[in-house]
């Protein structure tokens, strides 16, 4: 496995991986989840990732392996928000290069 991957392809492989979750929500719930459900996921996963930061630097009290945990949420959500780029038929690579280049 590679340790470094190019933002094309986390784009790419983001939206494979979404495709295989629609399938399960066919199969488990009669129909895919909206945009809309999506966004709210990302932002309960990004409400985790707060709370893990917490833990991560002892303002918060996780039995769990934090670290394995808040690896997990922070690449859970960078894939999120590919997905939600995605389904808004936007370009995330270009959303992030136009925030960047504002910003700087």
């Amino acid at each position: 496995m590679k340790t470094r991957i190019e933002f094309e392809e986390v784009v790419t492989r983001s939206i494979k991986i979404r495709e295989r979750y629609y399938e399960l929500e066919r199969k488990n719930h009669g129909k895919e989840w909206t945009v809309q459900e999506d966004a709210l996921a990302f932002l309960s996963d990004a409400g985790l990732v707060g709370r893990l930061t917490m833990a991560h630097t002892g303002k918060w009290v996780h039995s769990g392996d934090t670290n394995e945990e808040l690896k997990h949420k922070l690449g859970e959500c960078v894939w999120w928000l590919a997905v939600l780029a995605n389904e808004l038929d936007m370009d995330l690579i270009e959303a992030t290069q136009y925030f960047l280049n504002k910003e700087e």
